[in-house]
């Protein structure tokens, strides 16, 4: 698998699509190296292209990913008033 690693690129190089919730980087076929952001999350490090057998690995930190403290505060939120009210 090493062998089709064909860059590492940092995660701000990327292009980020809110809306499908990944992260992409243009591929040299032409396509392009895809990672979900619940894969990154989990600590998934490696984006592949789908039409191609090229691999990136993508550096980053969890802790710098969009929305992270924003669920959490959600979440919280969430929970200290269903306690408050229940």
């Amino acid at each position: 698998m090493a062998e089709n690693i064909y860059d590492e690129i940092e995660i701000e190089d990327m292009t980020y699509d809110a809306t499908l919730e990944i992260y992409h980087y243009p591929c040299p076929c032409g396509d392009r190296f895809e990672i979900g952001l619940a894969d990154l999350r989990d600590g998934e490090e490696i984006a592949v292209c789908p039409s191609c057998s090229l691999m990136i690995r993508v550096v980053f930190e969890v802790g710098d990913l969009p929305g992270e403290e924003e669920e959490r505060l959600d979440g919280v939120g969430a929970g200290e008033g269903v306690e408050v009210a229940g």
